[in-house]
């Protein structure tokens, strides 16, 4: 893949570049040579990439040809975003407390020259902002205040702010770049789709364990789709694919949540979609909505400060607590007595103005209905954990489950299986989850989940292979849809 570097005037740099070129603006966007050129990165060093500057068409043209830029038209947005700016400092806070912590006063300066710091103890912490931020030359200001470090702005460094002293490295720092395999995926001979499956390695609870992930890349191998592993500092890489595969815990306030909005923007095919996960994450509206369409569950109160005493009245004791956005029984308390009753919605309303009371139901396993487009996927019992009330059971950094044991969906009572099913729909046509309880021989639904767990041995114990390819054919479908339509899905 050749290198191009553009720049307003090629005169004004000093750079001595190898395995790259350097050409002015113009000559790229005006010579007709470079209009159908083929396996071209672009590397944009122009003083401002502001709307319909030449900085901004430089990159804009170069996605019309199917060059590759640094930064692209959505890296150069995300730098204007003081928002995603808020976002990327809390997802990069441990790095940065870790990585400023000897800094002396409470303003500092990082430039970023291809990923690298002039100072190797900046490394990590350059290399990770590049990779979010996917520009050749960054500069991020942070300051501190009350002992903590956060990023305050982060944009393109301008030539004229570039240090005599930081050049030769920053020439340095571009050669090495030029020289390194493409970060961006290579289509293998023959893939119809590019396929991105986020994940978090360091994931206790991870939906899908190290397995099930290798099936999924196997599958999707088979069925011409080419899967890449991606993680949080991949942000600024979505547009590079077809269709997104999230397989690391949700949550709205989380960086999952960023990436399936993004991904929904650029017109990928997306499980979860962002609004499943509006919709999931939030045990409050979840109640609302299965109130008012009459599917059966645990008799449940949506709890505030001025009706917390109506509790043992309503529901009875002892009865479960829950917070709106818990997960993996995270969140989720069992009151025995009043006293404790008490004691717990003080904690709770400490994090959260509404909570979840919700009848005590106990059984020996959850049924899980895996939903997909609407129509029953797989069929699980989850056995509750040894001596515990949950199908998980921490105690301090242990963690203990029960069994899983899969059944065949035409052998699961049908009820369970209709009821799921009607549930899941409310929410949308994606994959999902569906817990639920037989009581007395009647299901009640105790929650709709997003992002269901799919780990090798478990739910995939019956279908196999076909559960992976259903899914992935799932997102296959709706890339075509938009191919097709010559639009966003």
């Amino acid at each position: 893949m050749r290198n191009l570097v553009i720049a307003e005037n090629p005169k004004n740099w000093s750079l001595e570049l190898r395995d790259a070129t350097m050409i002015s603006a113009r000559q790229y966007l005006t010579d007709p040579a470079y209009f159908d050129a083929r396996g071209l990165r672009i590397f944009n060093l122009c003083r401002s990439y502001r709307y319909q500057s030449v900085g901004y068409y430089v990159s804009l043209l170069a996605m019309a040809r199917g060059h590759r830029a640094l930064p692209s038209i959505e890296t150069i947005q995300d730098l204007k975003s003081p928002t995603l700016t808020r976002v990327v400092a809390g997802d990069l806070d441990e790095l940065m407390q870790k990585s400023l912590r000897h800094v002396e006063g409470d303003h500092f300066t990082l430039s970023v020259y291809f990923g690298r710091n002039v100072a190797k103890r900046y490394d990590e912490l350059s290399s990770r902002l590049f990779r979010l931020f996917q520009a050749p030359m960054l500069r991020a200001e942070f300051i501190r205040a009350d002992g903590e470090w956060t990023l305050r702005t982060i944009g393109p460094i301008d030539r004229k702010d570039i240090s005599e002293s930081h050049k030769a490295f920053l020439s340095d720092a571009a050669s090495r770049y030029f020289a390194e395999t493409p970060r961006a995926p290579r289509t293998r001979r023959g893939a119809q789709y590019e396929l991105a499956v986020l994940h978090r390695p360091d994931e206790e609870n991870s939906p899908s364990n190290a397995g099930a992930l290798k099936r999924f890349a196997k599958v999707a191998r088979e069925l011409s789709m080419n899967p890449q592993l991606i993680e949080a500092e991949d942000f600024s890489r979505l547009a590079e694919f077809d269709a997104l595969l999230i397989r690391a815990t949700t949550a709205v306030n989380h960086y999952t949540y960023r990436f399936a909005r993004r991904a929904a923007a650029e017109g990928l095919a997306v499980i979860d979609d962002p609004a499943s996960i509006v919709r999931c994450t939030n045990k409050v509206y979840m109640a609302e909505l299965l109130d008012r369409h009459e599917v059966p569950t645990p008799k449940t109160l949506i709890v505030h400060r001025d009706n917390r005493d109506d509790v043992e009245s309503a529901i009875g004791l002892p009865c479960i607590l829950k917070t709106p956005d818990g997960s993996f029984s995270s969140g989720v308390k069992k009151a025995e007595t009043i006293d404790e009753l008490k004691t717990l919605l003080d904690d709770m309303f400490e994090k959260s103005d509404l909570l979840i009371a919700q009848e005590f139901t106990p059984t020996e396993f959850d049924w899980r209905v895996g939903v997909l487009e609407g129509r029953p996927l797989f069929v699980c019992k989850y056995y509750m954990a040894k001596q515990h009330w949950q199908i998980t059971k921490v105690q301090g950094k242990s963690v203990d489950y029960g069994k899983v044991e899969s059944v065949i969906v035409d052998s699961a009572p049908k009820n369970i299986v209709r009821t799921a099913v009607k549930a899941a729909r409310l929410i949308g046509d994606g994959l999902y989850g569906v817990d639920l309880k037989e009581v007395h021989g009647q299901p009640k639904v105790i929650e709709v989940n997003d992002n269901p767990n799919i780990d090798k041995g478990f739910e995939d114990s019956i279908l196999g292979d076909v559960l992976y390819e259903r899914i992935l054919r799932w997102l296959m479908e709706r890339v075509d849809r938009r191919r097709q339509g010559g639009g966003r899905i």
